[in-house]
Parts: structure tokens; C-alpha cells; sequence
């Protein structure tokens, strides 16, 4: 019959992944109950920590299985107030961070439709092709558009086992290590989740990928404010976001809440700023035509004193590299060049970390 100590041998390789110290030495196993059949484990944690208590669930039940006996664990989580005074105070410093990857770029925006996915896909090969290391998460669970725009739909994930949990191997194109829910699930199948699903989903593409050493990981955020967006902000150490608009009213109305979530304390993300897409179309006699609009996203900049990145305009070469697979920064063409030097003002930006 397994015994207490046995089962505090094997949490004792369980580390909190916010205080850096195994569970034990924490002192966070308050309390065991072993019966025939089931055994019942309480634990303690900081409010920081209980934010990541399924991380914590999994990771003790890789370690428990190894025990080898049919009981069933049941393992229950308490919030231990005292081992942390003030949590709005330490959180910037409670955040995880993805080992190997130097810096995480989130995209998002405040409404559907502005060219986010778009965005985030040029900026992720546009630095690659600065000689830099990128991995790219489609985290817009309910909506996946980034095997379309990489060309590769049918593609296949693959798995490895890992300390008796399962690790995702992204897949490779064009350079970029890729990730995404659609590359999981049929493109004709809905994704019917939710928040708190979509949420864990998340945190599995963060940390149980094989993403290697990265210079930048790209995450294409969907639209809104949504869980999955206060899950990365508040969990993860994010080096910086980039809000996509376009020019209309009704558009930056929807962005400045994107801005206004980063720069709430308990959800702070640093913005690096403003790219402001479909500002303009050129016509056949180079005239430009502002058919959504002008200036809408550079106003929005002004105000939240933030830096517009860049200026993209309505160019049909765009949309049909989307379509088509082959984001359009691997082109040469006038709308490349607009990413290329978008991608060089982020590069400088998070290196010499100039930004709020």
C-alpha cells in the first residue's frame, strides 16, 4: 500500500511554477488522505500561483502516475493569502517566463476584420528575414486563419512524449515554427468552447511546445478583450503588443479598448505601437483614395502618445498572398517594403526597449 512519504517524494519534483521551489519545500501539501481506492491531496498556493493550478494539477500527476498502483488522485487547491501581501504589487514579477524564448510580441485588436492575422504574419516572416529566430501562435481559437495565410491546412501536428506528457512539435514554413488551433482541428469543424478552455488551450501553446530558442514569438490574438487576452497578460511575461486598426471612427473606438486593457494594472502589457492597415488605396492615376477614412489611426496614437509603426494600404497583392499562402513580405513589391520597415522599427524598439 503506498504511504504519505512516497507521495511526498514524488511532489518533491513538482516545481510552483511562480515561486521557482518544489511544492514541498513550499511547504504547500497541507494535507493528504489516503483510502483504498483514492488518494486526496490539499494544496496551498499564492493567489499568483493558483492562477496556474491546472499547470500544477498536470505536472503532479505525471509524477504520481510514476508511483505505479491503481488509486486515483484527487488533488484540491487552496488559496494561501500569506504567502503573498500584496499580489498587484508583485505581479509584474510573478509572471512566467517561456524558457528559450527572448521576447513575446502580442498582436491584437479591438474588432474583427482590420487585417490582424495578416499583420502578424508579415511581421513574423518580416523578421525572419532580419536574420532573427520567430515562432508564430494563432491564439484566435474560435477563428484560425494562419494555416490559410502559411499554407499549410493540411498539415499535421506532431507529438513526442516528455516526462510522461505530451509535447507539440510545431511545424515549419518559410522559416517560422507554427502553431495553431485549426492545424488541430478539421477547418469545416467549429471550435465550440468556453472561455475557460480556450484559456488552458492557450497556456498549452505556450508551454508544452518544442519551440527551441526563439529571438521573437509572435501571438496573433483574437479580436476584443477577451480571456484569452487578460490569460496571456496577466500569466505571461509579454515584452511588448502592437494594436492594429484601421482608419474608420468605428474601428479606433474598438482599438483604444485594446490599448486601454494593456495599460490597466492588473493586465499591464507594454505597447509598442500603433500599425494602422487599409489606410489608403492608389489608384491607377497614383492618386490615393481613403475610402475608410483618414488618419483615424495616427489620432489614436496621439493621443495614448504612442508611435503609429506604420501605414499599410488597401493593395489586392496583399489580400491574394493571404489567400494564396505566401505572406507578401517575401515578395518585392511596394506593400513589402511598408512591412519590411515596420518589422525593423519593432526590431529596434523591443532592443532598445523605447516604448510604454
Amino acid at each position: 500500500m503506498i504511504n504519505e512519504s512516497q507521495i511526498l517524494k514524488a511532489l518533491s519534483k513538482v516545481s510552483d511554477p511562480i515561486e521557482k521551489k518544489n511544492l514541498v519545500s513550499l511547504k504547500a501539501i497541507k494535507q493528504i488522505k489516503i483510502s483504498k481506492k483514492l488518494v486526496t491531496i490539499e494544496i496551498h498556493t499564492s493567489p499568483s500561483s493558483f492562477k496556474l493550478k491546472e499547470v500544477i494539477r498536470r505536472n503532479c500527476n505525471t509524477q504520481l502516475k510514476k508511483l505505479k498502483n491503481d488509486l486515483k488522485y484527487f488533488i484540491d487547491f487552496s488559496i494561501n493569502n500569506d504567502l503573498e501581501i500584496d499580489d498587484d504589487l508583485n505581479h509584474k514579477n510573478t509572471k512566467l517566463r517561456v524558457d528559450n524564448i527572448k521576447n513575446i510580441i502580442a498582436v491584437t485588436s479591438g474588432k474583427g476584420g482590420v487585417g490582424k492575422s495578416t499583420i502578424s504574419s508579415n511581421v513574423a516572416v518580416g523578421l525572419s528575414k532580419l536574420g532573427f529566430k520567430v515562432g508564430l501562435i494563432d491564439a484566435d481559437i474560435f477563428g484560425p486563419s494562419i494555416p490559410t495565410m502559411f499554407n499549410c491546412e493540411n498539415e499535421q501536428l506532431s507529438f513526442k512524449k516528455e516526462n510522461e506528457k505530451n509535447i507539440i512539435i510545431p511545424i515549419e514554413q518559410y522559416g517560422i515554427k507554427l502553431l495553431s488551433i485549426g492545424l488541430l482541428i478539421p477547418k469545416q469543424n467549429a471550435v465550440i468552447w468556453r472561455g475557460p478552455m480556450a484559456s488552458s488551450a492557450l497556456k498549452q501553446m505556450l508551454l508544452d511546445v518544442e519551440w527551441g530558442k526563439l529571438d521573437f514569438l509572435i501571438v496573433d490574438l483574437p479580436p476584443g478583450t477577451s480571456d484569452i487576452h487578460i490569460t496571456l497578460s496577466q500569466n505571461f511575461e509579454i515584452n511588448g503588443s502592437i494594436i492594429v486598426t484601421t482608419p474608420q471612427k468605428i474601428s479606433t473606438i474598438d482599438a483604444e479598448k485594446a490599448v486601454a486593457m494593456f495599460k490597466k494594472d492588473n493586465t499591464k502589457v507594454p505597447i509598442i505601437g500603433i500599425i494602422q492597415n487599409m489606410s489608403y488605396f492608389i489608384s491607377e492615376d497614383k492618386n490615393r483614395h481613403y475610402i475608410f477614412g483618414e488618419n483615424g489611426g495616427e489620432e489614436l496614437a496621439k493621443k495614448h502618445e504612442l508611435e503609429l509603426l506604420g501605414d499599410i494600404p488597401i493593395d489586392k497583392v496583399i489580400s491574394q498572398s493571404s489567400d494564396n499562402g505566401y505572406p507578401v513580405v517575401l515578395k518585392e513589391t511596394n506593400s513589402s517594403k511598408i512591412f519590411e520597415k515596420i518589422c525593423k522599427n519593432i526590431a529596434q524598439k523591443i532592443t532598445d526597449n523605447k516604448f510604454k
